[in-house]
């Protein structure tokens, strides 16, 4: 709301995303990505886009108001559904899933991101992941697993020694009865998944629900068949990949290495 009030105003006084910025001295992109809520506004982004644009003080009344969420606005849904559920299964392919990463690692993916995040932010959303991984101790206990890609344990996200203990944390919560973790292996010609990650949940009353998520942006998946066959992959993928012993003798082997 406070995005759609700060364009109210700009396109009030004839000003561009860009022209307002050059005004106030922020960049076009700052001003666009306050507008969409993608990120809230800092410094003294509030004070001078009031002043610039006339609003009389009715910018800087809605920021006293303002409370921002660390989780993007496109997956603020996902985490609250996922918070919920009795059971969470994910397919991923090129980084460590938010559930299963230390907290040196989620800083170091966190910290490569672009459009890059200032400190106070990159802590924030540090702290949101972790949070979430309370599912894995939640009670009653949900039913998780992962079916994870060989280049999220390989690439070497933060250097060798965040690796290391990344390799280990993993090997801590794959012994966890109710998680499963599974490597696909990497000589494998083909599987059903090969056109992306999920995320499938299942909520108290087993209802399906499947979250994909790209660059930038995500969409829930509730309707059938479009459900039943990202469940039906999942099947597969489990079945083609190394079993959670094999999987766990594998990790343990490369965080010795």
């Amino acid at each position: 709301m406070f995005g759609a009030l700060l364009r109210f105003y700009r396109e009030r006084a004839g000003l561009s995303q860009e022209a307002l910025g050059t005004k106030i001295g922020f960049s076009k992109s700052q001003v666009a990505m306050v507008e969409r809520g993608a990120r809230p506004p800092k410094g003294d982004f509030v004070p001078r886009s009031d002043d610039a644009l006339g609003a009389q003080g009715a910018l800087l009344a809605a920021a006293a108001k303002l409370r921002t969420n660390a989780l993007p606005p496109w997956f603020a849904g996902f985490a609250e559904e996922e918070s919920r559920a009795m059971a969470r299964h994910a397919y991923e392919t090129h980084v460590m899933p938010g559930l299963l990463q230390t907290e040196a690692y989620a800083r170091a993916v966190l910290t490569g991101q672009y459009p890059t995040f200032d400190d106070d932010e990159v802590e924030a959303k540090v702290a949101a992941r972790l949070a979430r991984q309370a599912l894995l101790s939640r009670r009653p206990v949900p039913d998780i697993s992962f079916v994870l890609e060989m280049v999220p344990l390989a690439r070497p996200i933060g250097g060798p020694g965040v690796r290391k203990e990344q390799l280990r944390h993993l090997v801590d919560v794959a012994r966890l009865r109710h998680v499963k973790i599974q490597l696909m292996p990497p000589n494998r010609e083909s599987h059903p998944a090969l056109d992306g990650p999920f995320v499938l949940l299942e909520d108290a009353d087993r209802r399906p629900l499947a979250y994909i998520e790209g660059q930038g942006g995500s969409f829930f998946v509730t309707e059938q068949p479009g459900v039943s066959d990202l469940f039906g992959k999942y099947g597969l993928l489990r079945a083609q990949a190394y079993s959670p012993e094999e999987s766990l003798g594998l990790i343990e082997r490369m965080a010795q290495e």
